[in-house]
């Protein structure tokens, strides 16, 4: 048996990280990949520009990713951004931060990092096979001895698996990894879409179909109290919301919803005004416009698309003329500027999720190098494991450290 070869399972970040890092320490390398070619995923993420990772300090940083963010603590200790960005600006790609500690190819080209880190792996000396798919681990008295690729055996006495999560599956992320690490006896974390839009219920949505807030506040509130409250961006879709700011809460509606819990979302669409201050813009502006259209003299607080909905949900005739705006129908328009509820019912599918939360159980994996609790020789890494956070190059950090530290690993 070749035991000194070292075989990974899948060519995305964190696999073609362990190959090159296992190559680069002198052991024979064996890449994995069922597509017709590796990265694929990579090379759409962030909407094609990757957001390698992020400068936030490692207290803030793990902190994004809940309380499975512990975990990574050994990974980032020995492989963590500063030493990300010095690998890929050392492979000739430049890199920009940006706003947020977000950062980014400063071509803003995805597929360049992906290019990047294939070349990479190769000069190392990795073999890379494509449309490989691995059907089944070689496990004998819990030890792996290779995989089973087309029926037949290939010895490996190293395996890293890297097979990615669920989402985005034409990318070739169709869940193959955790039936493989079930194979081995691992627990799988009941996995779900997170960074995912989310639907809300009727047509409200749809009738502001492709319009975007900015600089708005948003709250999420479960069973009706309030759990989650930020400021950002977020847009209207045909079938509910989408943007940075939903994503961010999208892991929050989604467990909550699978629980038979309401989820409600509030907007506060003047979040740079109190109460007060805006009751006293409002009668400012229906008394120096008395004779105008109410729907007129709204068009100067609200998006063109959200007027006749304001005007519907506050019982307010188009042409009713603003000077006739009673105290009582004023303080209701304060309300909802305020708090613009869309009751959220579900989300969407893995198809259009960037991640994937859930998956191989933490306990099972020993955090300092990777490897399986259950199966001498077997390795685990990146979106496979029980760990998602937000967006911001968070998630793809964790999958570049735990693929670096299984790569590391030498024995």
């Amino acid at each position: 048996m070749n035991r000194n070869r070292v075989i990974v399972i899948g060519g995305g970040p964190a696999g073609l990280m362990a190959a090159g890092e296992a190559a680069g320490g002198g052991r024979p390398v064996l890449l994995l990949e069922k597509m017709a070619m590796p990265g694929r995923k990579l090379g759409i993420t962030g909407k094609g520009r990757c957001n390698l990772t992020n400068i936030a300090e490692l207290p803030d940083f793990i902190k994004h990713f809940g309380s499975n963010g512990r975990f990574l603590h050994q990974a980032f200790a020995r492989f963590f951004s500063p030493e990300l960005i010095t690998f890929f600006e050392s492979q000739g790609l430049p890199l920009s931060t940006e706003r947020g500690g977000r950062v980014f190819p400063t071509s803003s080209k995805a597929l360049e990092v992906q290019k990047v880190l294939r070349r990479w792996a190769e000069r190392q000396g990795v073999e890379i096979r494509c449309s490989t798919p691995v059907e089944s681990l070689a496990i004998d008295n819990g030890r792996i001895h290779g995989v089973i690729c087309k029926g037949e055996m290939i010895e490996g006495g190293k395996v890293i698996l890297a097979t990615g999560g669920a989402s985005y599956p034409r990318t070739g992320s169709t869940g193959d990894g955790y039936r493989l690490a079930g194979q081995a006896g691992h627990s799988i974390v009941a996995i779900r879409p997170a960074l995912v839009p989310l639907e809300a219920e009727g047509a409200l949505a749809k009738r502001m179909a492709g319009l975007s807030l900015k600089n708005i506040e948003a709250r999420v509130y479960i069973d009706g109290k309030r759990q989650y409250q930020d400021f950002g961006e977020l847009c209207f879709t045909s079938f509910g919301v989408n943007g940075p700011l939903v994503l961010s809460f999208s892991h929050l509606a989604v467990d909550s919803l699978r629980q038979g819990k309401k989820v409600a979302l509030a907007i506060d669409l003047k979040p740079a005004l109190s109460e007060a201050q805006l009751d006293l813009r409002l009668q400012r502006d229906f008394t120096g416009r008395s004779g105008e259209p109410v729907a007129s003299v709204l068009r100067a607080l609200l998006p063109r698309e959200m007027v006749p909905i304001c005007l519907e949900q506050n019982g307010l005739e188009a042409k009713k003329t603003a000077g006739t705006i009673n105290n009582e129908e004023r303080k209701r328009l304060i309300a909802w500027l305020k708090n613009f509820r869309l009751p959220i019912t579900g989300h969407r599918s893995f198809d259009e999720a960037i991640i994937t939360a859930g998956g191989v159980d933490l306990r099972e994996i020993d955090p300092r190098t990777m490897e399986s609790r259950l199966t001498r020789g077997l390795f685990i890494v990146g979106e496979l494991l029980d760990l998602h956070a937000d967006t911001g190059g968070y998630n793809l950090q964790a999958a570049f450290s735990t693929g670096w530290l299984a790569g590391q690993e030498r024995y």
